[in-house]
């Protein structure tokens, strides 16, 4: 007989095999002004032993406050109540910092969404770990540094002995998080709370990731994942919770949820999922954004140019490593985009897409060859030339709280922005800024928050808003909507093909969301350790692919299975 899915509350049952629950829990937070924000309403939630809960749902619907708040990490202003809140039995309320200090690691590790902000970037990584291991009086220097690089090895990160110890900052985004994942799991917890644990990970290393949280699952380890893609979420948890304004709007088994989907926004989440199948269509609901209406139209005849927009010719970079080796980040990559084109570029964490990016921004220095823009010199043309073409080359960094000043509101960075690229444009900043804040799915009143105030997700789509305030004609967007859920992803890829059918604005885009790519990208370039290894029209490549290497990443892609989802729902 089919369980539905319930639209409805669940009120947990504590069962012997309960290890974590939560009954009617509510958490509001206290503004500087007094006000009160009620951000997580009478949550439900019942984590046995050896299995998986997911929280699903927008940037804001309270997932990662749910999350925050059992660990004691909800934060300073912050109150917390619920009817019941238990770890094995053991109230978790009214707790003092010195008793959380010997739960977190120890009984519940704690995977966090930003690796850079969430490690100290002047330790390296390996020594950050152990001294965690050591603040909980396990083993040796010599033992915990033993752990310390199993742990690393644990989780796919390459040359473990090298890595542990560099720094954040000398670390790709995927190897950072991989460094996070490290940190969380090192005493093996009874329970792990991961916080978008594989959001800035490569779809191959994402696999490993997910097995090693299987491998815990199956012995015993209970988890916690807070992600917002369902590919992930299906192939990990045991029930599905959806979270809406703070509220629990529907609650079942994965195969139930996701194969039959009961409340409309459950639906919205569904469809609003990215794949092959979808190229070409709009994968959010409502109207055309108008980004005609924030920029005016671009000369026509410039989309009709001949000579390639950004070009690369023959790139190569190399770095010193912390064991004094050359590493090649980059070797003789070229490639070509044309106005109004996405050239996708995937790869492996550390596979030189980043370090590529960079040289394409003129951020980074190329060893050997350079990039041209419009057939001009770009990343060797002097210090004043590359100041007029940088207006029109803008940037959306992956990890988008390291690239705000710390000391702004959301209003001080877009004016800043606005006015850089207009500088006319003081009396009119403010109704600019509101117009690009609502182009990505944002509201007024965020001009006044600060950025860390804000969910991963947020800041992301603030990022996206500065990015085109300038009008741009090449967007660079390195791991862009990797932070976000998908029906706010959903209106960012939407947006951004708005934007390009409109204004014949180009896109580099790199990701390790192949499903992503795929909807997005006219041609696609695979990147393996800094070489192209394959490059060419995007469905060819997805559909066709030639090397072995990209056949290993398709492969390693979680989809959403619906036929084999619908099976395990009737069976049971």
């Amino acid at each position: 007989m089919s369980i539905k899915a319930t639209a409805e509350p669940i009120i947990p049952d504590a069962t012997q095999d309960t290890v974590l629950r939560a009954e009617n829990l509510n958490v509001s937070f206290t503004t500087e002004r007094g006000e009160h924000i009620h951000v997580v309403k009478d949550v439900n939630l019942a984590l046995q032993r050896g299995r998986c809960v997911a929280l699903v749902g927008e940037s804001g619907s309270g997932k990662s406050v749910t999350a925050r708040s059992l660990v004691g990490l909800a934060g300073a202003n912050a109150t917390v109540n619920a009817d019941a809140l238990e770890l094995d039995g053991e109230t978790l309320l009214n707790r003092g910092e010195s008793w959380w200090r010997r739960v977190r690691g120890a009984k519940i590790g704690f995977i966090l969404q930003d690796a850079l902000v969430s490690l100290d970037p002047l330790r390296r990584v390996g020594k950050e770990i152990a001294e965690g291991i050591r603040l909980h009086r396990r083993g040796t220097a010599a033992e915990r540094w033993d752990l310390t690089i199993a742990t690393l090895d644990e989780v796919g990160v390459p040359e473990p002995e090298v890595r542990a110890k560099q720094r954040p900052s000398e670390l790709s985004g995927g190897l950072r998080q991989r460094a996070l994942i490290a940190s969380a799991i090192a005493l093996k917890p009874e329970i792990v709370i991961a916080d978008e644990p594989t959001t800035a990970l490569d779809v191959t290393v994402q696999a490993q990731v997910l097995e090693v949280l299987r491998q815990m699952l199956e012995a015993g380890t209970s988890v916690i994942l807070i992600s917002h893609d369902l590919a992930v979420v299906a192939k990990l948890a045991d029930e599905i919770l959806v979270m809406q304004g703070g509220r629990i709007v529907e609650s079942g088994r994965k195969e139930e949820v996701l194969a039959n989907p009961q409340h409309p926004y459950t639906r919205q989440l569904i469809n609003a999922v990215p794949s092959e199948h979808t190229k070409g269509t709009r994968l959010s609901p409502g109207a055309d954004a108008t980004a005609t209406t924030l920029f005016g139209e671009r000369d026509a005849s410039q989309h009709q140019a001949s000579v390639p927009l950004l070009e690369a010719v023959g790139v190569s970079k190399q770095f010193r490593g912390p064991d004094g080796r050359w590493r090649t980040a980059v070797h003789d990559v070229s490639f070509i985009l044309n106005r109004g084109e996405t050239l996708g570029i995937v790869g492996e964490s550390g596979s030189g897409k980043s370090t590529l990016a960079r040289i394409a921004l003129a951020l980074e220095d190329a060893d050997t060859g350079e990039v041209r823009f419009l057939g001009e010199p770009w990343t060797a043309a002097s210090t004043a030339a590359q100041r007029q073409i940088r207006k029109r080359i803008a940037v959306v960094y992956q990890d988008p709280l390291s690239s705000f000043d710390p000391r702004w509101r959301v209003e001080r960075i877009l004016r800043d922005a606005i006015e850089l690229a207009t500088p006319d444009s003081s009396g009119d900043w403010r109704k600019r800024a509101i117009e690009l804040l609502h182009a990505v799915g944002l509201k007024e009143h965020h001009l006044d928050a600060w950025p860390l105030q804000m969910s991963g997700g947020q800041r992301q789509r603030v990022a996206i808003a500065r990015a085109i305030s300038t009008n741009p004609e090449v967007i660079v967007l390195d791991e862009a909507v990797s932070a976000l859920d998908v029906s706010v992803q959903a209106q960012i890829l939407d947006l951004l093909a708005d934007l390009q059918v409109q204004l014949g604005v180009s896109y580099l885009f790199i990701s390790h969301d192949l499903g992503v790519v795929h909807h997005v990208s006219d041609r696609v370039l695979v990147m393996q350790h800094g070489v192209a290894v394959e490059q060419g029209i995007a469905d060819d490549i997805f559909n066709n692919p030639a090397e072995p290497y990209t056949q290993r990443l398709l492969e390693s892609l979680p989809r959403l299975e619906y036929a084999q989802l619908r099976e395990a729902s009737v069976r049971s």
